[in-house]
């Protein structure tokens, strides 16, 4: 990454105040702004309702902040940054209040001498969405005329398919699409985006990546933590909406689209949509054979007495909310006919993983039947996302000795053996490409209203119908047990990975 070409921009940041600009936002600037990455003339403007001065928010977001410690970094570094931080208290529910935004923002322009080019980073409730762009329309903060004038904007990007539909409505009412950047810190990802160079730089791969050879596709999203403190919150959205609508569905993008005739962001973003178009849809009456939930119980994790969902602070004791969720689906296209997708994500789960992971087809004519078992005569490729980021392909091979005996073996890549230098945090990644106006890893208005259009029908059908399960299952588990029977045939299961891409699954400690 470079900063050539970069054009000057002050980095307005409304909801400063709050956990995420300190835990990310100014986190990943800082680091930009150490390896010399951003403009040379830049600056960042914290908005919010708290009562801070700037020397307040330096403190807050930076000098003394309690998620970011920089006391190992360079002093006259951290202090050259600090000197670019600035911040102005307004009520960001009054449309009269933008007019001390605009003040502010000519004054820094002036400065900073950043030619009125402006980013605004909405890092706050949803409910904002809608005004905070109509009130830095009503002050002309919207017209570019010759400068930079971006939105970017946090999940959730609506709660449902019409309010997703609401939301682009209005967004871009007072901005173009091509400036709305939707944030999804998944797609920032160093391993996300090299799926696609996996499939398409090689051609031993792309040849294979269809339904002549491709059996099946998994995946898998884990976490071993609980919904913690944020129970009320999580039992308003549930795994469904949380994980699998956004950053799952991302993935099965990069995974299942077609080859885009350039790395370009329209190219790739025009393969993303067809490819979300070409989910087949589930009926409500299918729900309850395609997809499973769950939630976990209170159980032994690691040698510690973990809370049932249901006993979390803030979730009512009858909650249906899903902590965990699978979905079996196709896609109608000619490169996917025939071929069932299974996506999970949950949490309470042994570990912290998300990986993707290809079953090829068994080879047509079993010559080594007596020799080997053929339920593990599947190839499989792994794709792992996070964390020992790499690739892990499994195939046969002959055991040493007499006869024939076939035993699988692994071959394995690990991404940080390729990185040369310091690999970006996914917030870095995605905030340095806005700055340079490269929405590619962003996601598209439509996009997002397709994959709504896609989960909606099983939100509907978990709300509506009493007679679909939520199956229970111990903390510290692989969620529960009636998920291992979507995968068919019956020889074949989930692939329940480790913390470790290369230990051996039968073996994982749970």
């Amino acid at each position: 990454m470079s900063r050539e070409g970069i054009q000057p921009v002050i980095f307005v940041i409304f909801g400063a105040s709050g956990d995420l600009t300190r835990r990310k936002l100014i986190p990943a600037i800082y680091d930009l702004f150490k390896h010399k990455l951003l403009p040379e003339k830049f600056a960042v403007l914290g908005v919010s309702r708290s009562k801070l001065s700037d020397d307040d928010f330096r403190q807050k977001g930076l000098l003394a902040n309690d998620l970011f410690d920089v006391s190992d970094e360079p002093k006259e570094t951290v202090e050259a940054f600090a000197q670019l931080l600035f911040y102005q208290p307004i009520d960001t529910n009054e449309a009269d209040d933008y007019a001390k935004v605009r003040e502010r923002l000519e004054k820094l322009d002036a400065d900073f001498a950043t030619a009125g080019n402006f980013i605004f980073y909405l890092s706050t409730p949803p409910v904002l969405y809608d005004k905070i762009p109509k009130f830095l329309t009503a002050h002309g903060l919207n017209r570019a005329q010759g400068c930079i004038r971006r939105l970017v904007i946090e999940k959730p990007f609506g709660y449902d398919r019409e309010s997703a539909r609401s939301l682009n409505r209005s967004l871009t009412e007072f901005f173009p699409e091509n400036e709305i950047y939707r944030i999804d810190h998944y797609l920032g990802k160093e391993t996300v985006q090299n799926l696609l160079v996996t499939r398409f730089a090689n051609s031993v791969f792309e040849p294979l990546w269809n339904r002549n050879y491709i059996h099946h596709v998994q995946i898998t999203n884990a976490e071993p933590i609980g919904v913690g403190n944020r129970g009320g919150y999580y039992d308003q959205s549930g795994a469904l909406r949380d994980m699998l609508q956004n950053h799952l569905m991302q993935i099965v993008a990069h995974v299942a689209m077609e080859p885009p005739i350039s790395p370009s962001a329209d190219a790739i973003r025009a393969e993303k949509i067809k490819l979300f178009q070409s989910l087949r849809p589930i009926e409500e009456s299918e729900v309850a054979k395609s997809c499973i939930r769950g939630q976990y119980m209170a159980s032994n994790m690691r040698g510690e007495m973990v809370k049932g969902y249901r006993d979390e602070e803030g979730v009512p004791g009858d909650s249906k909310t899903e902590t965990f969720a699978a979905v079996k689906f196709h896609i109608d296209n000619w490169r996917w006919s025939g071929v069932p997708f299974y996506v999970r994500t949950g949490k309470r789960l042994p570990t912290k993983v998300t990986e993707v992971a290809i079953t090829f087809n068994k080879p047509p004519h079993k010559i080594f039947r007596r020799e080997c078992d053929y339920s593990l005569a599947n190839n499989q490729l792994v794709m792992r996302i996070q964390p020992d980021e790499g690739l892990l392909l499994g195939f046969g091979m002959k055991v040493p000795g007499e006869g024939f005996n076939v035993k699988n073996v692994g071959m394995d890549f690990h991404y940080s053996d390729l990185a040369q230098e310091d690999v970006p945090e996914a917030y870095e990644r995605l905030l340095l490409d806005c700055i340079k106006g490269d929405p590619t890893l962003y996601a598209h208005g439509e996009s997002v209203e397709y994959s709504w259009q896609f989960v909606e029908p099983i939100l509907n059908a978990w709300q509506n119908d009493d007679s679909i399960p939520v199956y229970g299952y111990p903390a510290g588990t692989w969620g529960p047990e009636v998920a291992d029977a979507m995968i068919e045939p019956e020889e074949l299961t989930w692939r329940n990975p480790c913390r470790m891409l290369t230990e051996d699954t039968s073996f994982c400690v749970l």
